[in-house]
């Protein structure tokens, strides 16, 4: 079996460039969303705690089984540790044999910020160069890095209740050539923006900001860590937009569209990338794509990897299964070795 590990995944990343692993990693995505019926597909399997949440999230086609497992625990930053990690694994449908391991804690990240910018090629203003984003926690710089392979971006609001989180962004993102706009409130940060960010991760209902604060034509992207009861948004603005979800039985279950009845999502994601249904139909629509994560996403970020470690001789291989001369007698590894 092929482990990659965290420190794998950033020397993979790294000797393919930022850049064109993003155009790679959007690119599987949209090939695989568009084969949406080849896939076995369900909602994630959720154990919640009060402190937290871990999930597993499984999808499959005839070639590959893959599935991550995952957590959300918005306190565990108090204790020096990650809110979020995963691990992922791909497996050979024909045969049940893991062929990849890996840390998906870094892949998470690029995976959501790659299926963000999927979404804004169909439902945003492909001229946008004003990017909102509310929240600037440890996905924030990941999204803005998605976002600017398929839009001329120029200018950066950024907002978050906490200064420190704020800072972090501004330092990460110097260099990247974009002018950056702290904001003292999230509307300040949403006026007049062409594409607007909510990345909160605070459990609950809450209203961020309402239609009156969007100029026309704008695009949101909820990305904010989903569970049943967590919004983000006023149902009077749900009325009144163009939604995107990815899965829609779970989307109702945790997403932003929890607050409205079905038929007010447009479309899934895959009905976009295959040219069912229309994206952006004027400049003066506003649109939403209400992401959740979905299994889908983790399935493409594997596949690619997986080929990516061929190609680049990345990670480690371990023998991590019993391989028995006989097949059919597993009990004979605890046999001792006969005597010539």
């Amino acid at each position: 079996m092929k482990i990659i590990t965290a420190r794998n995944m950033q020397k993979l990343i790294a000797a393919i460039g930022i850049e064109s692993f993003f155009n790679r990693l959007i690119a599987a995505l949209e090939q695989d969303f568009r084969r949406w019926h080849d896939f076995r597909k369900s909602s994630r399997h959720a154990t919640r705690y009060d402190q937290g949440v871990i999930e597993l999230m499984p999808c499959a086609d005839d070639r590959y089984y893959a599935f991550k497992y995952v957590n959300g625990h918005p306190g565990n930053t108090a204790l020096g540790k990650l809110s979020v990690i995963a691990i992922g694994q791909l497996s050979d449908a024909l045969t049940g044999y893991p062929l990849l391991l890996a840390d998906m804690t870094l892949l998470t990240a690029f995976r959501t910020a790659a299926a963000s910018a999927l979404a804004a090629k169909y439902l945003a203003r492909s001229d946008a160069e004003t990017l909102a984003i509310i929240g600037t926690g440890a996905q924030a710089e990941f999204q803005i890095l998605g976002f600017k392979r398929l839009f001329p971006l120029k200018e950066i609001r950024y907002y978050d209740k906490a200064p420190q989180a704020m800072a972090k962004f501004a330092r990460n993102l110097e260099n990247s050539g974009f002018l950056l706009t702290p904001a003292d409130s999230v509307r300040a940060a949403v006026r007049q923006a062409d594409i607007v960010i909510t990345a909160t991760a605070a459990h609950g209902r809450q209203r961020l900001f309402g239609l009156q604060d969007l100029a026309p034509g704008t695009h949101l992207n909820a990305i904010g860590g989903d569970c049943p009861g967590k919004t983000e948004l006023p149902t009077e603005l749900l009325e009144a937009v163009k939604i995107v979800v990815e899965y829609l039985p779970q989307s109702l279950a945790e997403g932003e569209v929890q607050q409205c009845a079905a038929d007010r999502v447009h479309a899934e994601l895959w009905e976009l990338a295959a040219g069912i249904k229309p994206g952006r139909e004027s400049r003066e629509e506003i649109t939403l794509f209400d992401s959740v994560g979905f299994a889908l996403e983790d399935y493409s970020a594997l596949r690619l990897v997986y080929e990516l470690a061929s190609e680049y001789s990345a990670g480690e291989e371990l023998e991590i299964l019993p391989e028995p001369a006989d097949p059919k007698d597993l009990s004979g590894l605890f046999n001792p070795s006969p005597v010539g």
